[in-house]
Protein backbone atom coordinates (compact mmCIF):
# COMPACT_ATOMS: atom_id res chain seq x y z
CA UNK A 1 0.00 0.00 0.00
CA UNK A 2 1.61 3.18 -0.89
CA UNK A 3 1.55 6.07 1.67
CA UNK A 4 -1.30 7.94 0.72
CA UNK A 5 -3.78 5.17 0.10
CA UNK A 6 -3.61 4.60 3.91
CA UNK A 7 -6.18 7.33 4.99
CA UNK A 8 -8.99 6.46 2.48
CA UNK A 9 -13.14 6.90 2.49
CA UNK A 10 -15.15 3.96 1.61
CA UNK A 11 -15.48 5.66 -1.64
CA UNK A 12 -11.65 5.72 -2.79
CA UNK A 13 -11.17 2.63 -1.20
CA UNK A 14 -13.88 1.04 -3.81
CA UNK A 15 -11.59 3.63 -6.28
CA UNK A 16 -8.60 2.05 -5.47
CA UNK A 17 -9.96 -1.59 -6.26
CA UNK A 18 -11.36 -0.81 -9.53
CA UNK A 19 -7.58 0.74 -10.58
CA UNK A 20 -6.09 -2.41 -8.84
CA UNK A 21 -8.72 -4.20 -11.43
CA UNK A 22 -7.28 -2.54 -14.19
CA UNK A 23 -3.77 -3.04 -13.08
CA UNK A 24 -3.07 1.02 -12.76
CA UNK A 25 0.96 1.28 -11.57
CA UNK A 26 1.05 1.95 -7.49
CA UNK A 27 2.07 5.93 -8.02
CA UNK A 28 -1.07 6.15 -10.28
CA UNK A 29 -3.50 5.15 -7.81
CA UNK A 30 -1.56 6.98 -5.16
CA UNK A 31 -1.84 10.36 -7.07
CA UNK A 32 -5.64 9.50 -7.79
CA UNK A 33 -6.80 9.15 -4.43
CA UNK A 34 -5.11 12.40 -2.94
CA UNK A 35 -6.81 14.04 -5.56
CA UNK A 36 -10.26 12.48 -5.12
CA UNK A 37 -9.53 13.03 -1.05
CA UNK A 38 -8.75 16.53 -1.80
CA UNK A 39 -12.17 17.36 -4.30
CA UNK A 40 -13.74 15.73 -1.38
CA UNK A 41 -12.18 18.16 1.21
CA UNK A 42 -13.18 21.01 -1.14
CA UNK A 43 -16.56 19.88 -0.98
CA UNK A 44 -17.14 20.04 2.56
CA UNK A 45 -20.46 19.14 3.98
CA UNK A 46 -21.37 17.92 0.38
CA UNK A 47 -21.07 14.30 -0.08
CA UNK A 48 -18.64 13.21 -2.88
CA UNK A 49 -21.20 11.00 -5.03
CA UNK A 50 -24.17 14.09 -5.20
CA UNK A 51 -20.90 16.51 -7.27
CA UNK A 52 -22.07 18.27 -10.55
CA UNK A 53 -19.68 19.64 -13.26
CA UNK A 54 -19.77 23.04 -11.74
CA UNK A 55 -18.16 21.80 -8.37
CA UNK A 56 -15.14 20.37 -10.75
CA UNK A 57 -15.44 23.46 -12.42
CA UNK A 58 -14.81 25.54 -9.20
CA UNK A 59 -12.34 23.06 -8.16
CA UNK A 60 -10.11 23.37 -10.95
CA UNK A 61 -10.23 27.07 -10.58
CA UNK A 62 -9.48 26.60 -6.50
CA UNK A 63 -6.48 24.67 -8.02
CA UNK A 64 -5.67 27.47 -10.23
CA UNK A 65 -6.16 30.57 -8.68
CA UNK A 66 -5.72 29.69 -4.67
CA UNK A 67 -3.71 26.89 -4.41
CA UNK A 68 -1.57 28.43 -7.96
CA UNK A 69 -0.31 24.87 -8.70
CA UNK A 70 0.68 23.87 -11.81
CA UNK A 71 -1.61 22.30 -15.13
CA UNK A 72 0.60 19.26 -14.66
CA UNK A 73 -1.08 18.81 -11.39
CA UNK A 74 -4.55 20.24 -12.27
CA UNK A 75 -4.76 17.53 -15.49
CA UNK A 76 -3.47 14.81 -13.23
CA UNK A 77 -6.21 15.59 -10.89
CA UNK A 78 -8.93 15.94 -13.66
CA UNK A 79 -7.97 12.43 -14.79
CA UNK A 80 -8.33 11.46 -11.52
CA UNK A 81 -11.72 12.82 -11.64
CA UNK A 82 -12.60 11.70 -14.59
CA UNK A 83 -11.61 7.86 -13.46
CA UNK A 84 -13.45 8.44 -10.79
CA UNK A 85 -17.09 9.64 -12.30
CA UNK A 86 -17.02 7.48 -15.00
CA UNK A 87 -15.76 4.01 -13.43
CA UNK A 88 -16.26 4.17 -9.64
CA UNK A 89 -19.29 6.24 -9.57
CA UNK A 90 -21.08 6.48 -13.03
CA UNK A 91 -22.79 9.83 -13.63
CA UNK A 92 -25.56 11.08 -16.48
CA UNK A 93 -23.37 13.78 -17.32
CA UNK A 94 -20.66 12.92 -19.36
CA UNK A 95 -16.69 12.86 -18.42
CA UNK A 96 -15.61 15.22 -21.25
CA UNK A 97 -17.27 18.04 -19.39
CA UNK A 98 -14.40 17.63 -16.65
CA UNK A 99 -12.18 19.78 -18.91
CA UNK A 100 -7.56 19.25 -19.49
CA UNK A 101 -5.58 22.33 -19.02
CA UNK A 102 -3.37 23.52 -22.43
CA UNK A 103 0.26 21.87 -21.15
CA UNK A 104 2.61 24.54 -21.84
CA UNK A 105 4.93 23.09 -24.44
CA UNK A 106 8.85 24.11 -23.08
CA UNK A 107 12.40 22.74 -24.19
CA UNK A 108 14.02 19.90 -22.11
CA UNK A 109 16.79 21.12 -20.19
CA UNK A 110 20.07 19.32 -21.08
CA UNK A 111 23.77 19.45 -19.79
CA UNK A 112 26.81 19.40 -21.82
CA UNK A 113 29.42 17.14 -21.02
CA UNK A 114 31.56 19.16 -18.90
CA UNK A 115 28.50 20.20 -16.86
CA UNK A 116 27.84 16.63 -16.36
CA UNK A 117 31.07 15.96 -15.29
CA UNK A 118 30.42 18.97 -12.80
CA UNK A 119 27.69 18.00 -11.03
CA UNK A 120 28.99 14.63 -10.71
CA UNK A 121 32.18 15.62 -9.32
CA UNK A 122 30.53 17.85 -6.68
CA UNK A 123 28.35 15.23 -5.65
CA UNK A 124 30.74 13.50 -2.97
CA UNK A 125 28.31 10.92 -1.28
CA UNK A 126 29.15 7.44 -3.29
CA UNK A 127 25.36 6.36 -3.03
CA UNK A 128 23.91 9.76 -4.30
CA UNK A 129 27.11 10.28 -7.03
CA UNK A 130 26.36 6.02 -8.16
CA UNK A 131 21.98 6.98 -8.36
CA UNK A 132 23.41 9.93 -10.78
CA UNK A 133 25.62 7.61 -13.23
CA UNK A 134 22.93 5.25 -13.38
CA UNK A 135 20.38 7.95 -14.08
CA UNK A 136 22.97 9.77 -17.03
CA UNK A 137 24.27 6.50 -18.12
CA UNK A 138 21.13 4.66 -19.14
CA UNK A 139 19.08 7.94 -19.31
CA UNK A 140 16.41 6.28 -16.68
CA UNK A 141 13.40 8.09 -15.04
CA UNK A 142 14.10 8.59 -11.73
CA UNK A 143 11.01 6.02 -10.44
CA UNK A 144 12.74 3.23 -12.35
CA UNK A 145 16.31 4.07 -10.76
CA UNK A 146 14.89 3.91 -7.84
CA UNK A 147 13.38 0.82 -8.14
CA UNK A 148 16.15 -1.10 -9.52
CA UNK A 149 17.21 -3.90 -7.92
CA UNK A 150 20.31 -5.88 -7.98
CA UNK A 151 18.80 -9.05 -10.03
CA UNK A 152 17.98 -6.40 -12.92
CA UNK A 153 21.49 -5.85 -13.40
CA UNK A 154 22.77 -8.27 -16.15
CA UNK A 155 27.02 -8.32 -16.43
CA UNK A 156 27.12 -10.90 -18.68
CA UNK A 157 24.92 -9.35 -21.66
CA UNK A 158 25.65 -6.02 -20.30
CA UNK A 159 22.24 -4.92 -19.82
CA UNK A 160 19.78 -3.53 -17.23
CA UNK A 161 16.15 -5.01 -17.23
CA UNK A 162 14.00 -1.77 -16.35
CA UNK A 163 10.79 -3.34 -15.25
CA UNK A 164 9.09 -0.59 -13.03
CA UNK A 165 8.79 1.52 -16.32
CA UNK A 166 6.22 4.02 -17.14
CA UNK A 167 2.67 2.21 -17.62
CA UNK A 168 4.30 -1.04 -16.32
CA UNK A 169 6.10 -1.19 -19.50
CA UNK A 170 9.46 -3.40 -19.53
CA UNK A 171 12.51 -2.70 -21.65
CA UNK A 172 16.26 -3.40 -21.86
CA UNK A 173 18.87 -0.88 -22.18
CA UNK A 174 22.94 -0.98 -22.89
CA UNK A 175 24.68 -1.63 -19.57
CA UNK A 176 27.79 0.86 -19.25
CA UNK A 177 31.29 -0.55 -19.04
CA UNK A 178 32.34 2.11 -16.59
CA UNK A 179 28.99 2.29 -14.99
CA UNK A 180 29.23 -0.97 -14.22
CA UNK A 181 32.36 -0.79 -12.35
CA UNK A 182 31.37 2.09 -10.25
CA UNK A 183 28.53 -0.05 -9.42
CA UNK A 184 30.66 -2.61 -8.70
CA UNK A 185 32.45 0.10 -6.06
CA UNK A 186 29.19 0.97 -4.86
CA UNK A 187 28.33 -2.61 -3.83
CA UNK A 188 31.77 -3.42 -2.42
CA UNK A 189 31.09 -0.65 0.55
CA UNK A 190 27.35 0.12 0.82
CA UNK A 191 26.04 -3.97 0.39
CA UNK A 192 22.89 -3.73 -0.72
CA UNK A 193 20.97 -7.00 -0.70
CA UNK A 194 17.44 -6.10 -2.97
CA UNK A 195 17.25 -2.83 -3.93
CA UNK A 196 20.24 -1.00 -5.69
CA UNK A 197 19.74 1.66 -3.94
CA UNK A 198 17.75 1.09 -0.76
CA UNK A 199 16.13 3.80 1.11
CA UNK A 200 15.42 3.70 5.38
CA UNK A 201 15.34 -0.41 4.93
CA UNK A 202 16.61 -2.97 2.37
CA UNK A 203 13.05 -3.90 1.22
CA UNK A 204 12.20 -0.27 0.53
CA UNK A 205 13.60 2.17 -2.55
CA UNK A 206 15.19 4.95 -2.30
CA UNK A 207 13.07 8.41 -1.13
CA UNK A 208 12.99 10.03 -4.59
CA UNK A 209 12.32 13.21 -2.81
CA UNK A 210 16.11 13.05 -1.38
CA UNK A 211 17.61 12.44 -4.67
CA UNK A 212 15.72 16.09 -6.07
CA UNK A 213 17.01 17.54 -3.09
CA UNK A 214 20.85 16.20 -3.43
CA UNK A 215 21.03 16.79 -6.77
CA UNK A 216 19.62 20.48 -6.59
CA UNK A 217 22.58 20.86 -4.29
CA UNK A 218 24.88 19.87 -6.53
CA UNK A 219 24.17 21.68 -9.52
CA UNK A 220 24.61 24.45 -7.25
CA UNK A 221 28.08 23.67 -5.79
CA UNK A 222 28.66 23.18 -9.45
CA UNK A 223 28.39 26.24 -10.42
CA UNK A 224 25.21 25.14 -12.68
CA UNK A 225 22.78 27.86 -13.51
CA UNK A 226 20.05 25.38 -15.07
CA UNK A 227 16.83 23.82 -13.41
CA UNK A 228 18.74 20.37 -12.71
CA UNK A 229 16.30 17.64 -11.66
CA UNK A 230 16.89 14.12 -12.28
CA UNK A 231 15.05 14.42 -15.34
CA UNK A 232 17.74 16.61 -17.00
CA UNK A 233 20.41 13.65 -17.24
CA UNK A 234 17.14 11.60 -18.83
CA UNK A 235 17.18 14.55 -21.20
CA UNK A 236 21.06 14.81 -21.55
CA UNK A 237 21.56 10.83 -22.01
CA UNK A 238 18.62 11.39 -25.10
CA UNK A 239 20.29 14.25 -26.85
CA UNK A 240 23.76 12.91 -26.15
CA UNK A 241 23.05 10.07 -27.95
CA UNK A 242 20.95 12.13 -30.51
CA UNK A 243 24.16 14.19 -31.25
CA UNK A 244 26.27 11.02 -31.35
CA UNK A 245 24.18 9.66 -34.35
CA UNK A 246 22.13 7.58 -32.84
CA UNK A 247 18.86 7.30 -34.64
CA UNK A 248 15.71 8.77 -33.07
CA UNK A 249 13.51 5.28 -33.15
CA UNK A 250 16.66 3.28 -31.41
CA UNK A 251 16.48 6.71 -28.80
CA UNK A 252 12.49 6.10 -28.41
CA UNK A 253 12.92 2.62 -27.74
CA UNK A 254 15.35 3.35 -25.02
CA UNK A 255 13.82 5.94 -23.25
CA UNK A 256 10.78 3.59 -23.11
CA UNK A 257 8.39 6.25 -24.82
CA UNK A 258 5.15 4.89 -26.51
CA UNK A 259 5.46 7.41 -29.50
CA UNK A 260 8.38 8.40 -31.40
CA UNK A 261 6.72 11.83 -31.12
CA UNK A 262 7.47 12.23 -27.87
CA UNK A 263 11.65 11.30 -29.03
CA UNK A 264 11.20 14.20 -31.44
CA UNK A 265 11.33 16.68 -28.89
CA UNK A 266 15.26 16.43 -28.53
CA UNK A 267 15.77 17.28 -32.46
CA UNK A 268 15.49 21.13 -30.88
CA UNK A 269 17.75 20.96 -28.64
CA UNK A 270 20.77 19.35 -30.44
CA UNK A 271 23.90 21.30 -31.00
CA UNK A 272 24.93 19.63 -34.84
CA UNK A 273 21.19 20.95 -35.91
CA UNK A 274 22.11 24.65 -34.32
CA UNK A 275 25.84 24.77 -35.92
CA UNK A 276 24.61 23.67 -39.21
CA UNK A 277 22.09 26.68 -39.22
CA UNK A 278 23.71 30.28 -40.79
CA UNK A 279 23.14 34.01 -39.94
CA UNK A 280 21.99 36.07 -42.60
CA UNK A 281 24.32 38.70 -40.38
CA UNK A 282 27.45 36.70 -41.93
CA UNK A 283 26.10 37.15 -45.09
CA UNK A 284 26.41 41.02 -44.87
CA UNK A 285 29.75 42.20 -47.38
CA UNK A 286 32.00 43.34 -44.50
CA UNK A 287 32.30 47.27 -45.62
CA UNK A 288 28.73 47.60 -45.78
CA UNK A 289 28.92 47.40 -41.62
CA UNK A 290 29.19 51.29 -40.13
CA UNK A 291 31.92 50.37 -37.61
CA UNK A 292 34.22 48.85 -40.69
CA UNK A 293 35.55 52.17 -41.55
CA UNK A 294 36.20 52.98 -37.43
CA UNK A 295 40.32 53.57 -36.77
CA UNK A 296 39.96 51.44 -33.82
CA UNK A 297 38.16 48.69 -34.78
CA UNK A 298 39.96 45.49 -35.20
CA UNK A 299 38.71 43.92 -38.85
CA UNK A 300 40.00 40.36 -37.93
CA UNK A 301 38.17 39.82 -35.18
CA UNK A 302 35.54 42.61 -34.82
CA UNK A 303 36.29 43.93 -31.77
CA UNK A 304 37.92 47.41 -30.81
CA UNK A 305 41.80 47.50 -30.61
Amino acid sequence: MTPYQKRQTPMTLRMIEDMKIRNFASATIDAYTYHIDKFDQFLEKKPISDAMPEDIRNYQLHLIEIRKVGFSSINQAGCGLRFFFSVTISKPWHIDMIPYGKREHKLPTVLGADEGNRLLQSTSYLKHRTFFMTLYSAGLRLSEAANLKLSNIDSQRMQLNIRFGKGSKQRLVPLSPRLLKELRFYWKVHKPTTFLFPGKTADRPYAQTSVQKVIKVSARKAGIKKNVTPHTLRHSYATGLLEAGVDILTISRLLGHSSIITTMIYLHVRRSHFQRIPSPLDWLPTRQLPRWSDPNYDQNNGSPN
